[in-house]
């Protein structure tokens, strides 16, 4: 189950970093971001995550705000897979 929530977490982190990655690029290159072949990259990493936060977003939230939304589950998502680490490794420590 360690490995397992190891896995989870390295996943997370490709896609957080990402995602701050795509809205460096999107501060930075303006318009033409969309010819830049890096964002292109972060675009396609990211693409799941936003997808699943317009999913569970109402309708009323403006597409322009995914970004934060996604950024938001992100963040949870690793939160929790860092408790879970902390939790598996300490009962597997026998410490308890």
């Amino acid at each position: 189950m360690y490995q397992i929530v190891i896995i989870l977490k390295a996943i997370n982190e490709i896609a957080l970093l990402a995602l701050v990655g795509q809205g460096i690029l999107f501060l930075f290159a303006g318009a033409k971001r969309d010819s830049n072949p890096i964002y292109f990259v972060f675009k396609t990493l990211t693409l799941p995550v936003m997808k699943f936060a317009r999913l569970i977003t109402p309708r009323f939230v403006l597409d322009q705000h995914i970004g934060f939304v996604a950024l938001f589950l992100l963040l949870v998502a690793e939160a929790l897979l860092i408790a879970a680490k902390i939790y598996l490794y300490i009962e597997a420590s026998g410490t308890r």
